[in-house]
């Protein structure tokens, strides 16, 4: 993903880069890229990579890391995304994982969309009242689950969770998230939801797949 393995947890929000998701926002540079179901951005240059004799792909950078998951979230909701990723991470022991606005500063937000959604194995949307005043969420959302239409091995990786504090309504969730079933932060079950979804062993298949697809996209460069 091209994202340094560095300590993210329990940033405060003021430290996060603040210019990944804006209010008044309306992407219109990937529309034909979100119509083929495909993220794409001009691309930095990758780290090298090598097979061993098994053929086991090994990195050069042992700072790029495959995230088991990234959180989605309105500009309004870094620190309710900074609560749910400790959630994954503490309780859960759901990790690595991260929330768009830890996303690099200064790069383009769609690249960064792309990265995020390439680089984790599991795309968390939020879904909190704040996700209807942002075009950018609604935006995010389209843009992802296409990419999980056409990538096979991104089939059911997008997870919408309303949060127990300002969750959005089912009534009021757009229409294409919800024919997916939602986390739900205030039911019973959550807990057994979450240990259900995200799984080691997908995981790992996620990994191996991100890790061929990093060496193609470096052997055609």
């Amino acid at each position: 993903m091209g994202v340094s393995n560095s300590k993210q947890n329990h940033q405060s929000p003021n430290s996060i880069c603040k210019d990944v998701v804006g209010k008044n926002d309306t992407p219109t540079e990937m529309n034909e890229d979100v119509e083929s179901g495909t993220l794409s951005h001009p691309r930095e240059a990758l780290p090298e990579v090598e097979t061993n004799s098994s053929n086991e792909i090994t990195w050069f950078d042992e700072e790029e890391v495959f995230y088991k998951f990234v959180i989605l979230h309105s500009q309004s909701d870094i620190e309710e995304a900074i609560r749910l990723q400790d959630i994954l991470q503490t309780q859960f022991h759901i990790e690595p994982g991260i929330i768009f606005a830890e996303m690099p500063c200064g790069r383009h937000k769609l690249q960064n969309l792309e990265d995020a959604v390439n680089g984790s194995a599991w795309t968390i949307i939020l879904l909190t009242e704040n996700f209807l005043s942002e075009a950018w969420c609604e935006y995010q959302s389209y843009a992802t689950l296409m990419n999980s239409i056409n990538k096979q091995h991104k089939y059911n990786s997008v997870i919408p969770v309303r949060p127990a504090s300002n969750g959005l309504s089912r009534e009021r969730t757009p229409f294409v998230l919800q024919a997916i079933n939602a986390l739900e932060e205030r039911s019973p079950a959550f807990a057994q939801q979450v240990v259900n979804t995200f799984q080691e062993t997908l995981y790992k298949k996620q990994q191996e797949l991100w890790k061929k697809e990093r060496w193609k996209e470096n052997k055609l460069e």
